[in-house]
Formats: C-alpha cells, sequence, structure tokens
C-alpha cells in the first residue's frame, strides 16, 4: 500500500469522519476491531497471491462509488462497511468463498454474538446456522445489489 494512499486514508484523532489507519506514532489504529481484522485478512489474501493490489483498487474503488451513489454518508463506518463489502466480493470473484457461504456465515455470526455475553469470546455452535435465515437474507442480498 501506497504512502500516498495512506494520507488520503488518515485523519486526525478529533476527525472521526474520515478513516484513520494509522497514528502519529506510526502505529496502526483502527476504530473497531473487526476493521483491523478485514484490513490484515485483506493484506494476507495479497500477499498469498488471491488478487493483485490493482484488482483490489478496483472493485474497493467501485465499490466506494456505490456508497457514495446511494448517498451513504462518508464515514469511517461506511469507509470499512464498504472494505468488508469489497473484501467479500474478492473472494467471491477468486472463488475462495462463495457469496452463498459468506453469508451463511456473517448470520451465524451475528446469532452467536446475540447469544455472548459482553466480555466473552464468541463461539460458533451449530445452532447458530439457523438455513431458513440464510435463505431470507441471501435474497434480501441479491435484490439490494
Amino acid at each position: 500500500m501506497s504512502d500516498d494512499h495512506l494520507s488520503r486514508v488518515a485523519g486526525s484523532p478529533a476527525d472521526r469522519t474520515e478513516p484513520r489507519t494509522w497514528a502519529a506514532e506510526g502505529n496502526v489504529a483502527f476504530a473497531e476491531p473487526w476493521q483491523a481484522q478485514i484490513f490484515s485478512m485483506t493484506v494476507a489474501l495479497n500477499e498469498a497471491g488471491a488478487f493483485s493490489w490493482q484488482e483490489w483498487g478496483e472493485v474497493f474503488s467501485a465499490q466506494r462509488r456505490q456508497s457514495r451513489e446511494a448517498c451513504k454518508p462518508d464515514t469511517s463506518q461506511t469507509y470499512y462497511e464498504d472494505w468488508l463489502d469489497a473484501l467479500e466480493t474478492m473472494a467471491e470473484m477468486q472463488a475462495l468463498a462463495s457469496r452463498e457461504n459468506q453469508l451463511r456465515y456473517r448470520k451465524a455470526w451475528h446469532n452467536a454474538a446475540a447469544r455472548t455475553k459482553h466480555g466473552q469470546p464468541i463461539e460458533l455452535q451449530e445452532v447458530d446456522f439457523d438455513k431458513s435465515a440464510v435463505h431470507a437474507e441471501i435474497h434480501q442480498h441479491q435484490n439490494h445489489r
């Protein structure tokens, strides 16, 4: 990732409407742990040869454009949601994970998180994979594209 890209996504601590990926000390800083996780997953997949930075940039840019066209607010939250959507698209494009399987696990994680006490690790269980809810979410996701 280039320094130019990093300077565009960096923001001051007081400016929470812009994504902030680098702290003043030079350490990576994210607003939420999941943001750091998807960032790390993207870097790891690139380093493993799953896709090039050019491919990533094209998919991520298209996702950001979709958000702007949908009049979504330009916030750190939207930025990382776009990042996640782009990563999921890349995973599907590269046949790493089907959209159906991604949505199945997303729903399972939501179910697991809902039943887990705050501060406890989230662990997936078979009960978290409610097939009827997954199929409804897949249908809903396809209609919003």
